[in-house]
């Protein structure tokens, strides 16, 4: 396929907040296309599910010239969308990617998820031109819970949709803004640090790396924590007694959200090891980022990590219980390996929007000769 010619896309975008925009404007920086986007705020989500589409259809019918192609995402409901639009912009190709989705995403009760939201998922694959996940372990997931999900229908159960929706929907990993990170020097010296960079909820296991922080600090070896993720001051109660014993002795650097960029990379920039213990992740920016600042990654083997990483690394870097999470992360801060460290940010170079660019953009293009 030729480069072809220089698109007008239109991005619409019904939660416009947090690794969403950082998408689109990584997308519209680096992108040979024209991306405009149109946006809501990042804010009430089922209310953005619900109204978006009606939202955006009175927008485009504003709009004088229809784009060449519509991008949008799992926050729209686009069979709805595609309903409402005026006569102009019906036939624009629409091309949806899939961030997250509510048929999967972690719920406190399972009894209490909202199965419109995901029969919502599956109508708008099946009103788009083109779908994208942002993982295969993403997509797989996705369409085996949805299989699942259409089995317990009464009658009329649509299962070869189901299956022409997944047989049209690729992997196309997200663009991420690695270059300030990749540029960063590798220092290491004094007491190792360890990252952990997730919310403080139970779908990221925190207790999980605090136990073996706390076993390895009875070990007596010498280490510190940046502990990232949101919600840290509700932790520092709702996980006291695991806590405590590693803030009381200084252990802990760092504690905290942090939406500065610039004091996010200088906080990167400091870590020896980046710690995941997550039971659920569609994609994994954070980890990503901390590779390509020269962490040395434990990651469990399951979601989308096995991805992120280059097979060759997986016996080192990936971990199935809690014990060998100790094991390693115990190997890994008494011998760090400053020469694997950098060809470890080496190989996740290849997510860096300068070399995910021509995927998108191709990508995009296809949509439009279809």
């Amino acid at each position: 396929m030729s480069d072809g010619r220089r698109l007008n896309v239109l991005a619409l975008e019904p939660y416009y907040g947090g690794s969403h925009r950082a998408f689109l404007r990584g997308l519209a920086r680096h992108s040979r296309h024209a991306i405009r986007i149109v946006s809501l705020p990042a804010r009430k989500w089922k209310w953005r599910m619900r109204h978006a589409a009606v939202e955006f259809a009175r927008r485009l019918g504003r709009m004088r010239r229809p784009a060449d192609v519509l991008l949008v995402n799992d926050f729209l409901n686009v069979a709805e969308f595609a309903g409402l639009l005026p006569p102009p912009w019906r036939d624009v190709p629409r091309v949806v990617y899939f961030h997250e989705n509510q048929l999967t995403y972690p719920v406190a009760d399972e009894s209490q998820r909202d199965y419109h939201y995901a029969f919502t998922h599956l109508t708008s694959l099946l009103a788009s031109t083109a779908a994208y996940f942002n993982s295969a372990y993403h997509r797989d997931e996705f369409f085996e819970a949805m299989e699942r999900l259409i089995r317990r229908m009464p009658d009329y159960r649509p299962l070869a949709d189901v299956a022409r929706a997944r047989r049209r929907s690729r992997v196309l990993p997200l663009g991420c803004d690695l270059g300030p990170l990749l540029r960063e020097p590798l220092r290491r010296s004094g007491s190792a640090v360890v990252l952990w960079s997730h919310r403080w909820e139970a779908d990221k296991d925190p207790a999980t790396f605090l136990r073996v922080a706390g076993q390895l600090r009875d070990e007596g070896l010498d280490f510190r924590l940046v502990l990232m993720g949101e919600h840290f001051e509700r932790a520092r109660e709702q996980f006291a007694g695991l806590l405590a014993p590693l803030v009381r002795e200084g252990r802990v650097i760092h504690g905290g959200y942090v939406t500065n960029r610039a004091a996010y990379r200088r906080l990167l920039a400091r870590v020896d090891i980046a710690v995941s213990t997550a039971r659920h992740e569609f994609f994994g920016v954070g980890v990503v980022e901390s590779i390509a600042a020269g962490a040395w990654p434990l990651l469990p083997e399951r979601l989308a990590y096995p991805e992120i990483l280059p097979k060759r690394f997986h016996s080192e870097h990936l971990y199935r219980t809690e014990n060998q999470l100790r094991v390693k992360l115990r190997s890994a801060i008494v011998r760090l390996s400053r020469t694997r460290a950098a060809e470890l940010s080496r190989s996740v170079a290849r997510f860096d929007w300068p070399r995910m660019i021509g995927r998108y953009d191709r990508a995009l293009q296809r949509a439009a000769e279809d």
